[in-house]
Formats: structure tokens, sequence, C-alpha cells
């Protein structure tokens, strides 16, 4: 049975590597939209559930993992920036405060007919941050595939001085979960 990562996000792709399974890619084709209300937990679980089903579709006698993630302050989803004037609104909307990155994991067993759904969150601080100090950060990084505008293994880290819960949750792929749903459905 092969391992399909539902992705094409480089940073998932590398974390994926280090429980050392092989693995292939086939990156899923779905708008990441939020519906009317939806909140923030049920939106990250109900996109990463699409992209497993959608990749299913396509493959066989495979296990498929996908995930997603958002960026959450005052209730609102801070996706992936559209441009350079959308990632400075965002930086400084997180700044000086905290927020909460969730992420939803799922693993569709196709051999078994099993779908498993996970969702881990962190809270993350960030410090107070100048409008230059927003300039030179996008300078220095391309945030354009990164939610709320920001990579934690990047230049931001040394704008956050604490987290709670999982780094690897912030990167995009809680290694932890991961393991655990890849456990449960192997078993």
């Amino acid at each position: 049975m092969n391992l399909v990562l539902a992705s094409q996000s480089p940073r998932r792709k590398e974390l994926l590597s280090v429980l050392g399974v092989p693995f292939i890619v086939v990156p899923a084709s779905i708008e990441e939209i939020p519906l009317p209300g939806e909140t923030p937990e049920a939106f990250v679980v109900r996109a990463a559930r699409e992209k497993g089903m959608e990749v299913a579709s396509r493959v066989s006698q495979s296990l498929v993992l996908s995930a997603d993630t958002v960026v959450t302050i005052d209730g609102e989803i801070l996706g992936k920036p559209q441009d350079e004037e959308e990632a400075a609104r965002m930086l400084r909307k997180l700044a000086g405060r905290d927020h909460w990155v969730y992420t939803a994991v799922t693993v569709i067993n196709q051999v078994r007919q099993q779908t498993l759904d996970g969702l881990d969150r962190t809270r993350v601080w960030f410090h107070s941050l100048s409008d230059e100090q927003i300039r030179d950060y996008l300078r220095r990084e391309n945030v354009s595939d990164k939610a709320g505008a920001y990579a934690i293994q990047g230049y931001a880290g040394v704008y956050i001085p604490k987290i709670e819960g999982n780094y690897f949750n912030v990167m995009g792929l809680p290694l932890p979960l991961v393991h655990e749903l890849l456990c449960r459905t192997l078993s």
C-alpha cells in the first residue's frame, strides 16, 4: 500500500520525511474557502478531508494523508495572503498579540475503507512589530504560500517569543498527530 501525501507544500513533504516512511506526492486541487458562519476548527477539518477525498479519487489501494492549516485571531481566519499589502495587514494584526494555529490531518485508508480526522492547535505569541520591521520581513521572506503571512521556521521566528503546543503544527504538519493517525489506521 502506497502512502500518498495530498499536498504540494514543501514543508509538509520535509516534515513527513522525518517519519522515514516512503511516500509519493499527489497535490490536491480544491478551493479552500470557509463557508458562512463556519468556525476555524470546522473549516480546517473540512478542508483537510476534502483534499484527501479529492486525491483518493485519483489513486487506488493507498493510504492518503492530507492536511490544512489556518491562523486565527479574533475569530478571523487568516489564510494565505493575496499580495504584500494583505500580508502586511495580517502581520500588523498579529503583532504584539497571541493567536491560534489550527492544523487538521486526514488519513484515508482505501484498503480498509477507513477515514480518520484529527485536529491540533497551537497558541503563538508575536512581539510588537513596527511598520519598518514588517517591511523588512516581507523583503526577506516569500509569504504567498503561508497562512497568516509567516513561517515560524523562517525569519519570523525571531519575532515569536513563545508558543503553547506543537511546533510542527505551526509549520503545517503536527507529527505526533500524524503518527497517531497512521498507527491507528494500520493497527
